[in-house]
Parts: structure tokens; C-alpha cells; sequence
């Protein structure tokens, strides 16, 4: 290395040093509180003055998910709020299956927004956490002003066929829907692997299509996986923090949600055909699992999603990536986001 090279290197270094340091003092300013709402302890993480903006996180992830939007709403004049999910991080995690449903998580929520002291709620919601949010415009439409849905569009009820059944119909037994099915046995998989690896597998995945989950090594080979590069919107240090919270407090909670999806359709059968009726903006990522399943493109850009979200006014779809596009391109979300809620918010 000539002389020349030495000194940029150490530049550089110098550069993203004091990055690290300035993003560090700004998490620093995240404040972090427990709140007892609907009989369980949530723990909330929130920064800023102003309309709150309410981020909903999905699996496997936590509060954490979103560090970047967290920050950047703050800045922006806008008091955010990310809660851990009921069953996730430091949130209490109710040992049965019937305590994840629809009516639960949307309590919890509720319950959350009159803590916060205000009548209405932006909305930002991702994965699972879009599910919730979802049902919460569904159930209590009065406590959203917005909705931003990340990757996953809304899910009308069908009269007759019960999610699983539909899913193994669909895309048979491995697939992941179908294979967190049964009490203990993903937990049993995962622990196989660790907590890290299975994080890093599934944040770092970008395979389209309907995600599958062989019975026999269903994350693939340990050794792949620990060659694995993390990509650049995903730190050593964002890893090591999923995996101590999943190291300590396991998968079961998350996992609970997806084994009352069945219980969620029979609870809520007085609500099919129910239009959505709250202003939503759809963000998903071209490469985003979901979004290539098949027949998805097809219910996003033709008439059944505006059908059943009357007031849906843009779909955006982010090319080149994949189905953790808060964390993947934070910037341009956040853009999309602030550009969407700020045609509501009144300052």
C-alpha cells in the first residue's frame, strides 16, 4: 500500500468512525419505557415532539426494525413510537396460542395510542406488523389518520376457506406459514442453528417467490449461512442485538401469530367483506417474497386491492429491493412515507 493509499484508508476509517459515533449519540436519545396496556407489559421505544407516527414492527424482528425512521421522524417535527409486538423483545409473551389473536393485538394497540395521549395515529406498519395494522383500520378506523402498509397488501377474508387449508392447498406443507404450525417444532428447528444464523438467513434472503422451508435443513447449510455477507444496510452490530433479544426470550411469540391465523378467520366472520376505508400508500420492494408470490401483482395492480381499499391512493414499488425495505432503503421510504402523511398532518 503506498503512502497515498494509507492516508485515504486511514481517512476513511476516520469517516465512518465518527458516523458510528454520531448514530450512536442519536440512539442514545431514543427513549425507552414499559406500558401496561391490555393486561400485558409492551415496551415502547419513541423520540420527537409533534403528530405521532406509530411503526409497527413484523418477524422476526423488533422495535429495533425501526432505528432509521425513528430518527428521521423525530427530526422531522413528528413524536414516533415503536412499540415491541406483544410475544416480542422485551414485551410480555403470554404462553398461549389464543392470546395472539386479531382481537389481542389490536388491544394491545388500542390501548397503546390512548397511553400516548392523543385521538389519532399515523400508521406505518411492516409484515406481520402490517397484518395488525390492517385489522386495527378494520376494527377502530376513528384512530387512524394514515396508513402506510410496507410489503404487505390488505388480505380480504375469505367466506369459505381457512387460511392453511388454502395455503397448503396453494403451495403444499413446506411452505413457512405451514411449517410454524405446530407447537415446538420451528423453535426446535431454529435452535438447530442458533438465533443469529436463522436472523441473518432470513433478513439477508432475496429469493422470490412463495418462501419454502424444506423439512430437512430448512435454513440451508450452517456453513453457507455463516458465509453469508451481511449487506451494507445490515451491521454486525444490528445482528448482534436481534440475537440477544431471541436469544433470551425465544421465537414462540412470534411464531403464536401465525398458529391463530385460523383463529383469527373464525373471529372474524362478521367482518367479511368489509372495506377498508381509512387513506393508505402500499410500499413493497420488487424482490420482496410476498409481492412475487403468485397472484399478488395481479390483486396489487388490478381492481381487487383498490376494491377493497377504496381509498387507496398509490402503490410504490420500489425495484431492486427486497422485503426489508425499511432497513434496505431507508431514505427512500422515509421519503415516501413523510411525502404521503404530511398531506394530513395539520402544522
Amino acid at each position: 500500500m503506498s503512502h497515498v493509499d494509507s492516508i485515504t484508508t486511514t481517512l476513511f476509517g476516520h469517516r465512518e468512525r465518527e458516523r458510528e459515533r454520531e448514530r450512536e449519540r442519536e440512539m442514545e436519545g431514543i427513549k425507552h419505557k414499559m406500558v401496561n396496556v391490555n393486561g400485558i407489559n409492551m415496551h415502547v421505544a419513541e423520540k420527537g415532539e409533534g403528530p405521532v407516527v406509530l411503526f409497527l414492527h413484523g418477524f422476526p424482528e423488533l422495535w429495533y426494525t425501526w432505528r432509521h425512521q425513528i430518527l428521521a421522524f423525530a427530526a422531522s417535527g413528528y413524536r414516533a413510537v415503536a412499540p415491541d409486538l406483544r410475544g416480542f423483545g422485551d414485551t410480555d409473551a403470554p404462553p398461549s396460542i389464543t392470546s395472539y389473536t386479531c382481537l389481542h393485538v389490536v388491544g394491545d394497540m388500542v390501548a397503546l395510542i390512548g397511553s400516548l395521549g392523543v385521538d389519532q395515529v399515523f400508521l406505518v406498519a411492516h409484515d406481520w406488523g402490517a397484518m395488525v395494522g390492517w385489522y386495527l383500520c378494520m376494527f377502530r378506523p376513528d384512530l387512524i389518520k394514515a396508513f402506510v402498509s410496507l410489503t404487505l397488501p390488505f388480505r380480504p377474508r375469505h367466506p369459505k376457506l381457512k387460511p392453511i387449508e388454502g395455503m397448503l392447498a396453494f403451495f403444499g406443507d413446506d411452505y413457512y406459514m405451514c411449517r410454524f404450525q405446530e407447537p415446538g417444532k420451528m423453535e426446535s428447528e431454529i435452535a438447530e442453528y442458533g438465533a443469529a444464523a436463522v436472523i441473518k438467513k432470513i433478513l439477508t434472503e432475496r429469493k422470490p417467490g412463495p418462501p419454502i422451508l424444506p423439512k430437512q435443513n430448512p435454513f440451508g447449510n450452517l456453513r453457507d449461512i455463516d458465509d453469508i455477507k451481511l449487506p451494507a444496510w445490515f451491521s454486525d452490530e444490528d445482528l448482534k442485538y436481534y440475537a440477544s433479544k431471541y436469544n433470551h426470550n425465544g421465537f414462540t411469540g412470534g411464531l403464536n401469530y401465525y398458529r391463530a391465523l385460523d383463529l383469527n378467520w373464525e373471529l372474524t366472520a362478521a367482518w367479511t367483506g368489509v372495506q377498508i376505508k381509512i387513506p393508505v400508500k402500499f410500499i413493497v420492494g420488487g424482490l420482496d417474497m410476498m409481492y412475487t408470490t403468485p397472484g399478488m401483482k395481479e390483486y396489487v395492480h388490478g381492481d381487487g386491492f383498490k376494491n377493497d381499499v377504496p381509498l387507496l391512493k398509490e402503490c410504490v414499488v420500489i425495484q431492486g429491493a427486497g422485503h426489508f425495505i425499511n432497513q434496505e432503503r431507508a431514505e427512500e421510504v422515509n421519503a415516501r412515507i413523510h411525502e404521503f402523511i404530511k398531506e394530513f398532518s395539520t402544522f
